[in-house]
């Protein structure tokens, strides 16, 4: 379901450009967080598959109370993993909570063979120098993962993924829970309309 929401996300190049070329993110930034707030509202955590209708899903209060206690709490909700990625999308740094993400799932593989080309995988996406998405992690890290690609274990990348947790944790984190998305969410989920939206 994850990733459905995310093949809905607009190019963030596209969001921002408008008719003229120029870039106005602060009006952009509103817009896009609007429409994606509503893919997250509309898709209800225990939804049948496609052609039922879908009840609205709005995390509680207690549930968004909690995403404000500590990173970890934000990190163990399915939606509040959700709205973390949206906003980090957002600030053009997606590829940190992606590099996290990859490595969860990658410490939950059992099979030697799966985990390898797994590894290799991550590392041409996230490690390697020029990747598509790479994160900033310094030269020893990235070769300690160079120099275990071939045989890798579950912790092959943990020393990467906690600089990055601990990134994420002072810096985007503490915005996020001052953004506009938060608070929008926070209201939602007391039932009330966010009067910023229009």
């Amino acid at each position: 379901m994850r990733d459905a929401l995310y093949e809905k996300d607009m190019p963030c190049s596209a969001c921002l450009r408008n008719s003229g070329g120029a870039v106005e993110p602060q009006r952009s930034t509103s817009k896009n967080w609007r429409s994606r707030l509503g893919i997250f509202l509309k898709t209800s955590p225990h939804a049948p598959p496609a052609k039922t209708q879908r009840k609205q899903y709005r995390p509680t209060t207690d549930e968004v109370n909690q995403w404000a206690q500590s990173l970890d709490k934000l990190l163990s909700c399915k939606y509040g993993t959700i709205a973390f990625r949206l906003f980090m999308k957002s600030e053009f740094c997606e590829e940190n909570i992606e590099f996290w993400l990859a490595c969860e799932e990658f410490r939950h593989i059992k099979s030697p063979t799966k985990r390898t080309a797994r590894a290799k995988r991550i590392y041409k996406k996230f490690i390697k120098s020029k990747a598509p998405k790479e994160i900033n992690v310094d030269f020893n890290t990235k070769d300690g993962i160079f120099k275990s690609l071939h045989c890798s274990t579950q912790s092959s990348f943990i020393a990467a993924q906690n600089k990055v947790y601990s990134l994420m944790e002072n810096n985007s984190y503490p915005r996020f829970l001052q953004s506009q998305l938060y608070t929008q969410l926070y209201l939602l989920a007391q039932g009330r309309e966010c009067e910023s939206w229009e």
